[in-house]
């Protein structure tokens, strides 16, 4: 299968002229298909599936407790396979990547829409955690990467704000208005078709796997001189197993692992966690939208900052706002507090996912970014797997999900305070002319 698509996506002359004859970087073109493929995640995604998850349990006439417990076995199926499709996107390039992908999640899109029982649902949880939450994100976020180093982080604010809006506040609301007129089944059906017809091939038709190949530079430098100041002078970076032998490598990932846990937790059982506390379904909707919008602005704000400040401590400021969003979920009694709750949560989102999308290639380079994120990611998928398992058990033995957010609210603060102490890597000698983290760009 990657052979064949390995022939249609083969980059002619021709091609490679016309990305060179553009009158704009190329790179821009990039940004803009990488973050329609960011967008197209959220049929895996945890905001999506949690519209879904009452539907699930009512139909398929399966506990709170079971889908939870699905949905953790197919996230971290999901998360081990990461590591297998960050290294198909270094053999192989994102672009050809990125239509075996998105053709796979709108079929495990059609997939989901006939689920008749339990175990089919694990299956279906599997394949969009696997394939639209991790390898689609990944392959998107690669190729945004690959074609910037220099200005790498306004790029990642850029895409995700425009992936918060979108993703998060369109897409999320047009799901639920799709559920309250369709079936479950129908919705997840035209999810699937909007994967095989939108973004399956917008992305074979624009992505571009690396400037070089086509004779051009990171960022849009066209002079020697450039290459020495504000980029690369070869793809070069650190191995994987270079990496994971770094204190800055697993304070990132345990950090990151930890941030995605805790929030798709609280987006797995967001409608619950609001009934039980004498709000409305409609409520928690609701929230998405300034979830959204906050996420959005800071995430505007936080790829400015990521290459002018440590990333470190930007982390930390995340993992704080996080802890602030466990604490007011313990008493959402007003929609003034749901406001303030949805601030803090789109606030840690926001950071998050800026410093998950650039935290990588900025520590480690482009050489082997697929197999480094991957491994990243996957452990962050793994631990997402986990979060909404606890609160599940929780209330289903008490009643009431205080208690266990009471605690939840403690790891992202003592993870907070260990981000503060430990320093960036240190470059390896092929690094030394790429942008270190935190350094400001000319």
């Amino acid at each position: 299968m990657l052979d064949r698509w390995k022939d249609m996506c083969m980059e002619t002359s021709s091609e490679r002229s016309f990305v060179r004859r553009l009158p704009i970087f190329y790179g821009w073109i990039i940004v803009a298909a990488g973050t329609a493929g960011l967008v197209m995640t959220q049929p895996g995604q945890s905001p999506v599936l949690s519209i879904f998850t009452d539907a699930f349990i009512e139909d398929l006439n399966i506990s709170r407790s079971l889908t939870s417990s699905l949905f953790m076995v197919g996230t971290v199926v999901a998360g081990l396979s990461l590591s297998f499709w960050g290294e198909r996107i270094d053999r192989h390039g994102p672009r050809r990547m990125v239509g075996v992908i998105t053709a796979l999640v709108g079929l495990s899109c059609f997939f989901m829409a006939v689920v008749q029982n339990g175990v089919m649902l694990g299956i279906a949880y599997v394949l969009l955690r696997m394939l639209g939450a991790s390898a689609l994100m990944l392959v998107s976020n690669t190729v945004i990467n690959q074609w910037w180093v220099a200005r790498r982080g306004r790029m990642a604010g850029l895409s995700g704000i425009i992936f918060s809006l979108v993703g998060m506040g369109v897409f999320t609301n047009v799901v639920h208005w799709l559920l309250k007129r369709y079936t479950w089944r129908t919705t997840y059906g035209i999810l699937g078709a909007m994967e095989l017809l939108v973004m399956l091939p917008l992305g074979v038709l624009l992505f571009r796997d690396r400037p070089e190949d086509h004779g051009l530079l990171p960022d849009g430098a066209d002079l020697p001189a450039q290459v020495q100041v504000s980029g690369e002078d070869s793809v070069g970076g650190w191995t994987r197993g270079e990496a994971i032998r770094t204190p800055a490598f697993w304070t990132a990932a345990v950090s990151l692992s930890a941030t995605s846990a805790l929030v798709t937790g609280l987006y797995f059982h967001m409608v619950s966690i609001f009934k039980s506390q004498g709000l409305s379904g409609e409520a928690a909707a609701a929230t998405y939208l300034p979830i959204s919008i906050v996420s959005a602005l800071v995430t505007l704000g936080s790829g400015y900052l990521i290459e002018r400040v440590p990333v470190g401590k930007l982390i930390a400021v995340g993992l704080v706002a996080l802890a602030v969003a466990l604490g007011l979920a313990q008493s959402l009694t007003a929609v003034p507090l749901a406001i303030v709750y949805s601030l803090a949560l789109g606030a840690s989102n926001g950071i998050s996912g800026t410093v998950s999308s650039v935290v990588w290639a900025d520590y480690f380079g482009r050489e082997h970014l697929g197999s480094i994120a991957g491994l990243g990611a996957a452990l962050s998928r793994v631990a997402s797997a986990l979060g909404p398992l606890p609160l599940a058990l929780a209330f289903d033995s008490s009643g009431t999900y205080a208690g266990i957010l009471r605690i939840e609210a403690l790891i992202p603060l003592a993870l907070a305070a260990v981000n503060l102490v430990v320093k960036p890597p240190q470059a390896l000698p092929e690094l030394m002319t790429e942008k270190q983290p935190g350094a400001a760009c000319p």
